[in-house]
């Protein structure tokens, strides 16, 4: 049995215009957290665990950075819609 390739990763205008003005340890920071859900992307919670459609809208959380991504399964992509640090 082969294992299947990870998510590709896309960001959405608003979360790519985020990540380009975090501190060079924030980014750093994103790389780190970001690395898990591209090969589990279900490895988060549901964004809205009260919908039950809405099971491909994850929101991933690690110390003050925040990302809410929504899982593709056909095309194996994940986007990124909203990124969130707190400074």
């Amino acid at each position: 049995m082969t294992a299947q390739q990870p998510y590709a990763v896309c960001f959405s205008a608003p979360a790519a215009k985020v990540l380009d003005t975090l501190p060079e340890h924030a980014e750093t920071r994103c790389g780190t957290s970001w690395t898990p859900p591209p090969a589990d992307p279900w490895g988060f919670r549901q964004w809205n665990a009260d919908d039950p459609e809405g099971e491909d809208v994850r929101h991933a959380s690690v110390g003050q950075l925040s990302l809410t991504y929504w899982v593709n399964r056909p095309l194996r992509r994940l986007s990124v819609l909203t990124i969130t640090w707190l400074r």
